[in-house]
């Protein structure tokens, strides 16, 4: 009982955060004149993958590397397979040409780095250090080389609107951690009473538990007809995952990486690399491309379940 309601608790907590995530930070892109992919790509992003963090800094120090590494390859397979096409395929998302250009290469790289990364069997302090510092140069090159609008709304906007929007953004992003981590714990604690095991767990529950935040903002955002920030919280919070989230846990405490299979890493990267043909093809995810991306999602999930 104590299980379930933590699981639902934990949802609807999420669903109310994502909702004051999304109106404040779309405030924000409008008063500052940043457009709402940058928006999506950086604060959105940012505040969706801090249950990742949280699950990830703890699972690491605990000794759970298994969960610590299958919870941040198991949310960028979800992000793409299964959030991105629930996202199209309720309303498909227009594409901007930058998100082709840039930002999606530069996740498929990141991927690829992360995967060499691990081939000597872990990330190490210094490895931290590469991941964190890629990640800090990549959010400065995207505010720096950002479109800026010039709106006359943001100029007529008061300071208390100004805090007000701040204030809805820390409070979702507060909401999204404390809910995701509620959801987690407590489909978690369902996963191990019924015998599955720790990486399996990481890569199936807790990955699909902490990319909760991204599903419910993603499908809020796209709703709202914010395509930019459905997509770029995606793309962002993909490479928040990689860069941020194990950066910042390798520099904590070392990482080992002998419990993931390679099918695993087959399937992160060639999700991240479909998602740029998916994109670049009218500039848009329509509902077929959706449908392709979620069946590929289900099939990984079905082989998990079968192997465990």
């Amino acid at each position: 009982m104590l299980i379930m309601l933590s699981i639902i608790g934990g949802f609807l907590i999420l669903t109310l955060g994502a909702e004051a995530l999304v109106r404040g930070a779309s405030q924000i892109a409008l008063k500052l004149g940043l457009t709402p992919l940058i928006i999506g790509l950086t604060i959105v992003a940012f505040g969706t993958s801090a249950p990742e963090l949280a699950v990830s800094v703890k699972s690491a120090i605990a000794g759970n590397s298994g969960i610590a590494l299958g919870n941040v390859i198991g949310s960028n397979i979800a992000n793409i397979g299964l959030i991105l096409g629930i996202t199209a395929l309720i309303r498909p998302i227009k594409i901007e040409s930058q998100m082709v250009r840039r930002d999606i290469p530069i996740m498929i790289a990141a991927s690829l780095l992360f995967w060499g990364l691990l081939l000597d069997g872990g990330l190490s302090f210094f490895d931290g250090v590469i991941l964190t510092t890629l990640l800090i140069s990549y959010l400065l090159f995207s505010y720096f080389t950002a479109d800026k609008q010039q709106n006359d709304d943001s100029e007529s906007a008061t300071n208390q609107s100004n805090l007000l929007s701040v204030l809805m953004i820390i409070v979702g992003i507060s909401m999204l951690v404390g809910g995701g981590i509620l959801f987690v714990d407590g489909a978690v604690a369902m996963a191990k009473s019924i015998g599955i095991s720790e990486v399996v767990i990481g890569l199936t529950i807790v990955a699909i538990g902490t990319s909760m935040p991204e599903l419910v903002t993603s499908i809020v955002a796209a709703l709202k007809g914010e395509s930019d920030i459905a997509i770029g919280n995606v793309v962002g919070s993909n490479l928040f995952n990689i860069l941020g989230i194990l950066g910042v846990t390798a520099l904590i405490h070392p990482i080992i990486s002998n419990e993931i299979s390679q099918i695993d890493w087959v399937v992160m990267i060639a999700l991240a690399a479909v998602l740029l043909p998916f994109a670049y093809t009218g500039l848009r995810i329509g509902r077929r491309e959706a449908a392709v991306l979620v069946a590929s999602y289900l099939g990984y999930i079905s082989y998990l379940v079968i192997q465990a």
